[in-house]
Formats: C-alpha cells, sequence, structure tokens
C-alpha cells in the first residue's frame, strides 16, 4: 500500500495553493492597473495635444480678424457716418493706408472659385475712387453738393440686407492671402475637436 499524506500536510498545500493564487492575481490586477494608467496618459497627452493646437487655430483666426477690424473695418464704419467732409477724410485715409499697407489692392478672397463680392481690386478702387471725390471738393462747395458726397460715401462702404446694416468687405479679408491655407488648418482643426472627443469620451464617466 503506498504511503497515505496526513491531513495536516493536504491543508498545508492547499493554504500555499491559495496564497500563491492571491499573489499572482494580485500581481497581475497590479500590472493591468499599471498598464491602464499608461495607456490613459498617452491618450490624455494626445487629447490634450490635439484640442491645444484645434484652439490656437481658432484663437489666431479670431485675433486676426479683430486686428482688421480695429484698423481697417472700424475706420470704415467711422468714414461712412461721418457728418462733415473733413471728419469722413480723416477716417478714411486711415482705412486706405492700412489696405496698401497689407497688399489688400487686389486679388480674391475666395478658396474654390472666385465671386465679385470677394474681388478685392474692385473693393479697393470704389474706397479710393470715394476718397478721391471728397479731396476734389473745395471749400466753396456748397452744402448739398458736400451732402451728396457723404451720402453717396456711406451707399459705398455699407451693405443693407434685410435692414441689418454692415460694412462692404470682402468674406475673408482678415486671412488674405492665405485663404486656402486657413481653411485646410480650420479643417484639420475641427477634425482634431473631433479626434480629442472621441479620445475622451470612453473616460468621461471616471471624470
Amino acid at each position: 500500500m503506498g504511503e497515505r499524506i496526513a491531513p495536516c500536510k493536504w491543508s498545508t498545500r492547499y493554504l500555499n495553493w491559495v496564497a500563491f493564487s492571491f499573489i499572482f492575481k494580485k500581481k497581475n490586477k497590479n500590472k493591468l492597473k499599471t498598464k491602464t494608467m499608461k495607456t490613459k496618459t498617452i491618450v490624455t497627452f494626445f487629447g490634450i495635444l490635439l484640442t491645444g493646437i484645434a484652439l490656437s487655430i481658432f484663437s489666431v483666426l479670431i485675433v486676426k480678424h479683430i486686428q482688421f477690424e480695429r484698423n481697417c473695418g472700424g475706420y470704415l464704419k467711422r468714414a461712412a457716418d461721418a457728418n462733415t467732409v473733413k471728419l469722413a477724410k480723416e477716417q478714411l485715409i486711415i482705412a486706405i493706408n492700412y489696405i496698401e499697407d497689407h497688399q489688400l489692392t487686389n486679388g480674391y478672397t475666395s478658396v474654390i472659385y472666385t465671386t465679385p463680392d470677394e474681388d478685392l481690386g474692385f473693393w479697393y478702387d470704389n474706397i479710393n475712387q470715394s476718397f478721391i471725390e471728397l479731396n476734389q471738393l473745395d471749400t466753396f462747395a456748397t452744402a448739398l453738393e458736400k451732402s451728396n458726397v457723404l451720402m453717396k460715401l456711406g451707399e459705398t462702404l455699407l451693405d443693407n440686407n434685410s435692414g441689418k446694416t454692415s460694412v462692404t468687405i470682402p468674406d475673408g479679408i482678415s486671412r488674405f492671402p492665405n485663404n486656402k491655407e486657413w481653411v485646410i488648418a480650420l479643417f484639420f482643426a475641427f477634425l482634431g475637436l473631433s479626434g480629442a472627443a472621441i479620445i475622451f469620451l470612453p473616460y468621461m464617466d471616471e471624470i
């Protein structure tokens, strides 16, 4: 007959097996936790990176738009609202100088195909001609003549669409001459935000 193992030895072996299983499971759990933390860190980094790039692109475009409004668009509006020839000339020359300094005198702000309302040459010539007409008024011009020229200036500089008055400015002028490049950048910015949303979405329940 074979040797019988005492009950205490079976108990010891069972306890050792339980202890080993517990330690093994704990190690695997810690490894999985560490791996998950590393994955979350990498995912968070790329999510923040994509969001940062997208927000940077939006910020630059907003700043460029504000700069144009402050240095040109606002002065065109003031020239259109001016009640005297002198005041209109003072405001208009500031806008014209900005247009010429930034080479906004010709070309199109279009991205895919050209349209008349995005023709910078026509827009600039109109503004410049209005300034010439203001200069041609001499000191002996009658109040009616001055009023007519100022009224014509307002019609040239302003648009009235559906009862809303706005300055006549080609769309996308603040991005000129890199309109196509900025449209591509905007596309990738939206793509980046979408990617960041997809990346962060699985972890929203944990936040």
